[in-house]
């Protein structure tokens, strides 16, 4: 078994060892049937789709996510057990990786569980089954940068509370970044360009556009090099940690 994959297989693990998981998953399951039934007044609108339940997860993976990543690292340098992992036969790299794979695994598994919504709607009306598709796909993808940002921000401190906060504060600028209140206060003070980069590296945009249907590379492609990226900024906040 390659050192990758013991640890993938570890920190899944530890996971399920505690109450985290059945946790997240739990009050994922629930808030996003409350926020799709209630909430989005799923009944009363009469269209067979599931455009209300996925608006809510960027705002749902605002608070839950953080809970997975906050722990990543931070615990490891609390707890001293960072040293520990760094002298085995594993790089820096194959770690934060593992770490990523095994917190966005238990992500998809969460969205697997909400599939009796696919049904329950298809059930009570025609959806159009590959925007449901595209969208679950996007949500998984925004999820995953959210992760990574979460990641990087627990490798800056020891502290978890601080690394929620931190990640928390870093994902709502991207999130709020593409919202139309936001866009038209900028345009009173900053050009149009500079207004459509902002735009451009909203979560929120890309997001949208995926619901819809839209399965545009150019989308998918922007999650994945943010995940990335975050994901480089993790590993050289390590180093730099380690060299100080």
């Amino acid at each position: 078994m390659s050192p990758m994959i013991a640890i993938y297989r570890r920190e899944l693990r530890s996971y399920f060892s505690t109450p985290l998981a059945p946790l997240f998953i739990m009050i994922f399951l629930v808030l996003t049937s409350a926020f799709t039934f209630y909430l989005g007044n799923f009944f009363q609108i009469g269209q067979a789709d599931l455009q209300t339940f996925f608006l809510s997860h960027p705002w749902l993976y605002l608070l839950l996510v953080h809970a997975l990543s906050m722990r990543s690292w931070a615990e490891e340098r609390k707890s001293g057990s960072i040293e520990l992992l760094l002298t085995l036969p594993v790089t820096l790299w194959q770690a934060v990786i593992a770490k990523f794979l095994a917190a966005w695994t238990l992500i998809a598994l969460a969205l697997l569980l909400t599939f009796p919504m696919w049904v329950t709607v298809a059930w009570l009306g025609d959806p159009d089954n590959g925007v449901i598709l595209a969208s679950y796909i996007g949500s998984w993808l925004l999820a995953g940068a959210f992760l990574a940002i979460g990641n990087a921000m627990s490798a800056v401190t020891r502290s978890q509370a601080m690394a929620f906060i931190l990640s928390l504060s870093v994902c709502i600028v991207f999130l709020l970044a593409g919202y139309p209140i936001v866009l038209s206060m900028m345009q009173t003070v900053f050009s149009q360009s500079l207004i459509d980069a902002v735009s451009a590296m909203s979560f929120m945009t890309h997001f949208s556009s995926i619901t819809r249907g839209i399965l545009d590379l150019r989308d998918i492609a922007f999650f994945l090099i943010n995940s990335a990226a975050w994901l480089v900024a993790t590993v050289l906040l390590i180093n730099l940690k380690k060299a100080g």
